[in-house]
């Protein structure tokens, strides 16, 4: 019988043995690896996704996208900004230039009372001294009032003469005239105004009927194709007095 020396600290034999020592410290934990058929250690599946599908854009991406288009917007805001200004300027200026139209057409019924009168008056040559002075005055007075309305923009159609232009002149009749081309303005009855390059009043005129215009010159292929023809062609159509062919029972 040998005498031993028993550790109370050693783990006892038996039912006991396997229970842990809570003095202990703790055992590092074990992780196991799962291996595959073969014994090969399986490689992690791509962060990406599934193969195939359409990776989302980067966060850069999405930031330079949103750039552009902020970028874009400043730069519509910024055309449509122009684009009210000049259009504000161009009214502010067509306000300012034909602002007097409606009282410069008011005036204009003026004008051609002054001018009728002046037209209307006797020679000045055989005219009293009174009737004189009055004509003068009438036509210092028209001279004033288209003065006025010269300094305002609002200046005299030069109808006389002038080819006829349906933008600025108002053709009431025709008056034959063998020694004018056609269009040619003879007379007028009412003259006309422009107030910028704007016609305010057109002018009443009397155009010419006289000369017609030349005709178009025929093509140079078909005066020769005219002068290639022979004299006698046609002749033979029995219409024209030509020979025809006999008859069977000639």
């Amino acid at each position: 019988m040998t005498n031993e020396t028993r550790n109370p600290h050693a783990p006892a034999n038996g039912a006991h043995a396997n229970t842990p020592d809570p003095s202990a410290p703790p055992a590092p934990e074990t992780h196991a690896t799962e291996y595959g058929p073969q014994g090969v250690t399986p490689e992690p599946a791509p962060q990406g996704g599934a193969p195939g599908a359409v990776n989302e854009p980067s966060p850069v991406q999405a930031l330079e996208a949103q750039v552009a288009d902020l970028k874009d917007q400043v730069l519509r805001a910024y055309a449509e900004m122009e684009n009210v200004r000049k259009r504000g300027e161009r009214e502010r200026q067509d306000t300012q230039k034909y602002a007097v139209s409606k009282f410069a057409r008011d005036v204009l019924s003026v004008a051609d009372n002054l001018e009728r009168a002046i037209a209307a008056a006797p020679p000045t040559e055989s005219a009293d001294p009174v009737l004189k002075g009055l004509f003068e005055g009438v036509t210092v007075t028209e001279r004033a009032l288209v003065g006025i309305l010269e300094r305002h923009g609002v200046t005299r159609i030069d109808a006389l003469g002038a080819q006829f232009d349906p933008h600025q002149h108002q053709a009431v009749m025709e008056q034959p005239d063998p020694t004018l081309p056609s269009g040619t303005i003879v007379r007028v009855f009412e003259a006309g105004y422009m107030i910028g390059d704007r016609v305010l009043r057109p002018a009443s005129v009397v155009v010419a009927k006289g000369i017609p215009k030349a005709p178009r010159p025929a093509h140079p292929q078909d005066a020769a194709a005219t002068d290639a023809m022979p004299s006698d062609a046609g002749n033979d159509n029995p219409a024209n007095g030509g020979s025809s062919e006999p008859s069977a029972g000639a």
